[in-house]
């Protein structure tokens, strides 16, 4: 028998699935409140997996799905829930405990691993001319914007909408998400993140056995995040949070320890590491400083108000070679984020990776 259908890509992701243990794992769960379901566990997993696919998250929208074949056919589902079934079992699945998320990320990792998923890592010189690579494990908020919706949980973020505070974790240059945390969007970016580092970590050993290099930003710039790394025995670039701190005092720093390049006439780059340490960190760890002091813009005007100071400051493992161990809070940009100096000086951070 043949059908017509405007998603026949949803086969290829019955295809993935069929190569995971969801269903089997699910089929023993035990959830309380749907001791003896209908409509097992599995298919109301694997169903709202395919609304997903289809770009829909609401419960009501599975509802054109139950009459159509195809749909059930390509998950393997032998039911297809009402979206009173949905909503409710994947409620109760959420209040009793996270394992049905657990299972959904362990899956995953086994998934990309089993399939040799294309995973590319990075590259940087070694002082000894030797290459080394690091498969990249990025983590970062990326608030939501869910303005005009009364859901439950969606309050301000620090993007100034309301939504929710996501936290993801990817992995290698193509971006596999291996774990991912849903929060209040008023929810502060440290809560919580030494536990999601750490987890995703697990998750990511799963995946490769290749070395690690953890990339955070400056909102998740605390001491239990390095420590995690540090305990964890993986490499990392950390962007450092400037915000109780002056570029005039790592000017300072700089032009006293640091190596100088003036770049053009009125710009001078000044680049340096040193060590650093704290009471509560495990060991010392290294700190890699860019400071730009400008005299003078490309055009020859003189920066507004007084001289402009720019400083990038991370903290990272001194396995690294200078250019690439930028070290302090939140996954390196990939470039270096130029604005115009304002009130005489600009704080930004360079990125490397």
């Amino acid at each position: 028998m043949e059908w017509l259908t405007a998603h026949s890509g949803l086969a290829l992701i019955g295809r993935l699935l069929s190569h995971t243990r969801i269903a089997k794992r699910l089929i023993r769960y035990s959830l309380p409140g749907a001791p003896y379901p209908t409509v097992t566990h599995p298919d109301v997993l694997l169903d709202y997996l395919g609304l997903l696919c289809h770009g829909k998250s609401d419960f009501d929208q599975i509802e054109p799905f139950r009459e159509d074949r195809f749909f059930a056919k390509s998950l393997g589902l032998k039911h297809v829930p009402s979206s009173p079934t949905l909503r409710q079992r994947l409620d109760l699945a959420a209040a009793h405990s996270y394992d049905w998320q657990t299972i959904l990320l362990e899956e995953s990792a086994d998934l990309l691993r089993a399939l040799k998923a294309p995973l590319t890592p990075v590259q940087a010189t070694l002082p000894n001319g030797k290459p080394s690579y690091w498969l990249p494990l990025d983590l970062d908020v990326s608030p939501f914007d869910n303005s005009n919706t009364r859901k439950e949980g969606v309050s301000l973020t620090y993007k100034k909408v309301d939504g929710y505070a996501q936290f993801f974790a990817y992995l290698g240059q193509e971006g596999y998400g291996v774990n991912v945390n849903l929060s209040e969007g008023s929810t502060h970016l440290q809560k919580e993140a030494a536990a999601f580092l750490s987890h995703s970590l697990d998750y990511a050993r799963c995946i490769t056995d290749l070395p690690l290099l953890v990339r955070l930003d400056a909102g998740n710039d605390a001491l239990e995040n390095l420590n995690v790394c540090l305990n964890e025995k993986v490499d990392f670039i950390v962007k450092r949070n400037l915000r109780r701190e002056s570029p005039e005092e790592w000017l300072m720093i700089a032009k006293g320890d640091g190596m100088c390049c003036e770049e053009r006439e009125g710009k001078r780059v000044y680049l340096g590491a040193m060590e650093w340490n704290d009471k509560k960190l495990e060991r010392p760890i290294r700190v890699v400083y860019q400071v730009i002091e400008r005299t003078m813009e490309a055009a020859g005007q003189a920066p507004a108000g007084a001289t402009g100071r720019r400083a990038g400051i991370f903290y990272d493992t001194d396995l690294l070679p200078l250019a690439s161990d930028w070290a302090l809070p939140r996954p390196c940009q990939k470039r270096t984020i130029s604005q115009r100096p304002q009130d005489g000086f600009e704080l930004g951070a360079p990125a490397f990776g």
